[in-house]
């Protein structure tokens, strides 16, 4: 799986997130139908997975966490041990807790 930055293509969505959440970073990565929005807030990290076309497979999850681990997540602020995850069929949610500086 190779995720693909459009976070350009997705300029109000991003515009909106900015601008009525307490998100500091938004960006959008696309591996086919998967879409995946990545959020960096003062306070936690999140990420939206979701495919309008099928269920999202559990190799895919773990892909494209690492992904973000490796490039985006600062592993020495992230609370791993209370990840809070939101499961449907066509979405996943993962909250990640920062420690409060």
């Amino acid at each position: 799986m190779r995720l693909i930055n459009t976070t350009s293509s997705h300029r109000e969505l991003v515009s909106n997130q900015l601008n009525h959440t307490d998100a500091q970073l938004v960006e959008v990565y696309s591996a086919g139908n998967t879409d995946v929005i990545f959020t960096k807030a003062p306070k936690h990290y999140e990420l939206l997975i979701s495919n309008k076309y099928r269920a999202i497979k559990d190799t895919e999850i773990e892909t494209i966490r690492e992904f973000f681990l490796k490039r985006k997540i600062n592993k020495n602020i992230a609370r791993f041990d209370q990840i809070k995850t939101i499961h449907s069929k066509h979405l996943i949610e993962m909250s990640i807790p920062i420690v409060e500086e």
